[in-house]
């Protein structure tokens, strides 16, 4: 039992080490091209993106530093297709013309000074080549996975 503990309490004590803050807006999210289709999917899908980014910045940031996003637009991966049986769509996923895209604006500071700002058009047209590690039944799992590369590129400390 103490082994299985011992390593848990390592990794959350690594973890820990990085503590910066990422706040996100979402500007005028009624309009984005693909964010889901209902009210409630589009506020789950909006919640998601926004949480996953904050552990992302918990990971990556550094003690202090602060990320500032503005997500302009988002199309999720695959399309939306009539579900027959039902009134609702079933959002299908091809790999082909269909991959997901997020653009925002970024501002990254600490002590009151700017370290990096600019803006960002993600799209990853592999998205279904990559070894992902995120389930199938994950929700949002390939913008998650496109969120994480460029999250670890931008701002990740060189190891």
């Amino acid at each position: 039992m103490q082994s299985v503990c011992i390593p848990a309490l390592l990794f959350a004590a690594g973890s820990a080490v990085a503590a910066g803050t990422v706040n996100v807006r979402f500007v005028e999210a009624d309009k984005y091209a693909d964010i889901g289709r209902s009210e409630r999917e589009r506020e789950a899908n909006l919640k998601a993106i926004e949480q996953h980014l904050q552990r992302l910045g918990a990971r990556y940031l550094a003690d202090g530093q602060t990320l500032t996003l503005e997500v302009t637009d988002v199309d999720l991966a695959g399309s939306l297709r009539p579900f027959a049986r039902r009134a609702d769509e079933l959002r299908i996923v091809k790999g082909t013309a269909d991959w997901p895209r997020i653009v925002l604006r970024y501002a990254l500071e600490a002590g009151g000074q700017s370290l990096k700002r600019g803006e960002a058009q993600l799209s990853d047209l592999n998205y279904t080549g990559h070894i992902s590690a995120y389930g199938s039944g994950e929700p949002l799992r390939y913008e998650k996975q496109m969120l994480d590369a460029w999250f670890k590129a931008s701002f990740a400390a060189p190891q």
